[in-house]
């Protein structure tokens, strides 16, 4: 349970960078940050997976760029969800869903799947 909080809690400050560098993604009120981040984190475990596999063809074809495409479209998917989160148009979903995996990938670094900040150090 920690470790969702956590992730949670990093899936929420990806979205606020993504709505402070991102031109055309806005967020609205500390509830909507973590209904959206709670919604990200379901859609990517639920929705994207069987995504991926209906256009299987398409990533393979385009050498997995089509991922990023994908990215987008559950990126817009939770925004049209909730009300105060606006992403408007292909381009700011495809970047903000960028700016919060590459939030999420630095922290993954650092957290363990328990929640627990996990260092390895090499002698």
């Amino acid at each position: 349970m920690k470790g969702f909080v956590v992730r949670t809690l990093i899936c929420m400050l990806g979205l606020y960078l993504a709505s402070l560098l991102v031109d055309g993604v806005s967020i609205h009120g500390l509830g909507s940050f973590m209904i959206a981040a709670i919604f990200l984190g379901f859609a990517n475990a639920i929705v994207r997976p069987i995504l991926f596999i209906v256009t299987l063809p398409f990533t393979i074809v385009t050498l997995g760029l089509f991922l990023f495409v994908l990215n987008a479209a559950v990126f817009g998917l939770v925004a049209g969800t909730i009300d105060n989160f606006v992403v408007s148009g292909f381009w700011p979903a495809l970047f903000g869903s960028i700016v919060v995996s590459i939030t999420g990938t630095i922290a993954s670094w650092y957290i363990g799947p328990d929640g627990k900040i996990e260092v390895i150090v090499r002698h």
